[in-house]
């Protein structure tokens, strides 16, 4: 690989604000998501040093691909793989609300009925993160903040449950590089304040 690949995950939307589970369901940016998207996106071209990436990829939630256009970005191409965890019938549901009927609940150690378990969305980000590896300079997904946090642990070759291990806030940045052959964190969770 002769780049980095770059995770921006998508701005703020009401239901990310209020801690409901997002997956397929398409939720536009707050006025607040796009303020951020276009701050994520100076610093984006900080990161890269000015450089244009080689690739774009974005998931196809309008919240994604608004926030790569807002950040100055030109989506090579809409990829399914890059969407959010299917949480099945946990979709639209709080972490609280959840856990009244399973206690301790979390997506990375309990069933979302109905949806993905953690080796489904592990295996679309191995197949995501194979194809940015063969990319020729700097590569950007935009997405969202489980997948991010998957496709991180899945770099540096943990588990997709480990990804709970790593914060991807609204429009934050996510860089991950090599260190001598070694797949490294560069940066992990970068926000510009806007």
């Amino acid at each position: 690989m002769t780049g980095r690949v770059h995770l921006l995950r998508h701005g703020e939307t009401e239901w990310s604000l209020s801690g409901r589970h997002t997956g397929r369901t398409d939720i536009p940016l707050t006025e607040r998501g796009r303020e951020l998207a276009v701050a994520a996106g100076e610093l984006g071209r900080r990161l890269r040093d000015g450089a244009a990436p080689a690739l774009v990829l974005s998931s196809p939630r309008s919240r994604a691909v608004v926030t790569a256009e807002l950040a100055g970005l030109t989506v090579d191409r809409v990829d399914e793989r890059l969407g959010e965890w299917d949480y099945g019938d946990c979709e639209g549901r709080t972490t609280p609300q959840i856990r009244e009927t399973v206690p301790g609940w979390t997506v990375w150690t309990h069933p979302c009925p109905n949806g993905e378990t953690p080796e489904d969305v592990g295996a679309r980000a191995d197949a995501v993160l194979a194809q940015a590896r063969e990319a020729d300079g700097d590569v950007v997904l935009v997405g969202h903040g489980h997948f991010s946090r998957v496709l991180i642990a899945r770099w540096i070759g943990l588990p997709a449950t480990e990804g709970v291990r790593f914060t991807m806030d609204a429009a934050a940045w996510s860089v991950l590089g090599d260190e001598r052959g070694v797949p490294s964190l560069v940066h992990v969770n970068l926000r510009a304040v806007a």
